[in-house]
């Protein structure tokens, strides 16, 4: 479980978030949704610890992380998972040495090890006998995976996913979605989902929370979000579906 209590960040005198609360569930698949610019990727950033809070807590279970030593919150991000939204592969790595790097860094495995540990980990994602390929020889939907068995690799506690559908058609992101969700449920992981995809939302989204001008209007469900009485939510959620309304006929 993650706890968020009142939280505020700014730059350069803007404040971007102000005074956000939340709690994320283990085994769910939470999403913070919102248009562009209205604080959810800060937000993501600074549950992280990419971002430092210029008030208000982090607690990781009973361990506030926002005020831990860097050396603390580096062993701490060992049980932490990140999907990137471009994926973030090495481009000069293969699929195999990409999944190894986060061992390569935090663990002291052998190498056998690393390399079993990979192998089960593309196996969960459908990705057999992809080992020696590279980032360029790959789609973006199997690039995803890849970036998904990457961020399961330490078997983590935590999974943090920007933007995980972003570029992709809308049946791999179906697949993409329904694997987060498996994995989430399979492992039991605390997974927090920044997306702006209102399919994502209404297939996987167990809790969402929506942020607007830095500020979190609205919490609840999938089966609420649309019975909603949040005017700014109302607006995005119709937005999102004209678009992709849109996008259908060109």
């Amino acid at each position: 479980m993650i706890s968020v209590k009142n939280l505020c960040k700014s730059f350069d005198g803007k404040q971007v978030l102000k005074d956000i609360s939340i709690d994320y569930k283990q085994g769910d698949c939470s999403m913070i949704i919102g248009a562009s610019g209205s604080g959810k990727t800060v937000l993501l950033k600074s549950i992280v610890g990419l971002h430092s809070p210029d008030s208000g807590e982090i607690w990781y279970g009973d361990v506030e992380y926002s005020s831990l030593p860097l050396e603390e919150k580096k062993k701490l991000r060992r049980k932490a998972g990140m999907l990137f939204q471009g994926s973030a592969l090495f481009d000069f790595a293969t699929v195999e040495e990409n999944i190894m790097f986060p061992m390569d860094f935090f663990t002291d495995w052998s190498r056998q090890q690393k390399l079993d540990r990979a192998n089960f980990c593309l196996k969960r994602v459908n990705l057999e006998n992809a080992n020696k390929k590279y980032p360029s020889e790959l789609s973006g939907g199997m690039q995803k995976r890849v970036g998904i068995a990457r961020a399961i690799a330490l078997n983590p506690e935590y999974l943090f996913c920007d933007e995980p559908n972003s570029g992709l058609d809308p049946t791999t992101s179906i697949v993409i979605d329904q694997l987060i969700r498996e994995i989430t449920k399979e492992y039991n992981i605390t997974t927090i989902i920044n997306t702006h995809d209102m399919n994502s939302i209404m297939e996987i989204g167990d809790k969402i929370c929506f942020i607007y001008k830095g500020e979190k209007l609205w919490e609840g469900t999938k089966d609420n979000i649309l019975s909603s009485d949040c005017k700014e939510l109302n607006d995005f959620v119709f937005a999102s579906n004209m678009a992709k309304k849109l996008k259908s006929f060109i």
